[in-house]
């Protein structure tokens, strides 16, 4: 009978801890299930967002773990007119106003790509346009120095950041082809439209070591360049044929098209 009784306390035991891990892992699942639900119910758009990481850029070839996670977390619907919101995940450009526009998710990812951005990276912006750029490079470097020579897209996206609590990004309205001198050397400098060649106040403003991203060329004949400061040299190698909004100001564009 001691045998029989002592049988029966050790299955009692292993019961209770079966019992215990179940019902350990359901809560998990309750408590995991719960917070996705949350953050649906929050963002909408998380679902789609994730979408466009896995299929648009990881399926694509983006490999940067940092710039994927960061367009995971930032909010593209955002930086749309809301009846636009719906196709805030495609992968196409959309208008901002002004007759310019955001630039699709991909050749965003892969402009962030090439510049391999450190934590501690000071990065020059050269046009803010709906600052959906901006948010990603500060979600990537310590500070964020962003020109736009139009004030009202200038102001809009200054608020959009404010609001979504940016707080390592500075706004500023000016000719971007001349850089911002002030606040030099820049360890990246990323430029969001298309000069007639690399603008040299931009290419001075670079560290040495630093990297710039660029489109260059005519409206219908532009190449995305990634150039290289290595002992004071420019060193550029071309990454793929795109289309941007023109550079205009004193080293781009006098006109636009």
């Amino acid at each position: 009978m001691k045998c029989n009784l002592e049988n029966q306390a050790d299955a009692l035991e292993v019961w209770s801890k079966r019992a215990l891990d179940h019902s350990q892992n359901l809560n998990s699942a309750v408590f995991l299930t719960a917070t996705m639900s949350t953050e649906a119910q929050v963002d909408p758009f998380v679902a789609q967002r994730r979408n466009m990481v896995d299929w648009q850029l990881r399926g694509r070839g983006i490999r940067d773990e940092r710039v994927l996670e960061a367009m995971a977390r930032v909010p593209r619907h955002e930086f749309v007119a809301e009846e636009l919101r719906a196709q805030a995940y495609e992968d196409h450009p959309l208008p901002i106003g002004e007759e310019q526009t955001v630039s699709q998710p991909y050749i965003v990812a892969a402009m962030l790509e090439s510049l391999v951005l450190e934590p501690s990276a000071t990065v020059l912006e050269i046009g803010t346009g709906s600052g959906y750029q901006t948010a990603l490079l500060a979600e990537l470097s310590q500070w964020v120095f962003s020109m736009e020579r139009m004030p009202r897209l200038a102001e809009s996206a200054a608020d959009r950041l404010a609001q979504l609590g940016y707080g390592n990004v500075a706004v500023i309205v000016g000719d971007g082809s001349l850089g911002l001198p002030e606040h030099a050397p820049y360890d990246a400098i990323v430029v969001s439209a298309a000069a007639p060649k690399i603008p040299p106040p931009l290419f001075d403003q670079l560290r040495e070591g630093g990297r710039m991203i660029i489109p260059v060329g005519p409206a219908y004949a532009q190449e995305l360049q990634l150039v290289r400061k290595q002992e004071g040299r420019s060193v550029s190698t071309s990454l793929d044929a795109c289309r941007f909004v023109p550079l205009i100001g004193e080293q781009g564009y006098k006109w636009g098209w």
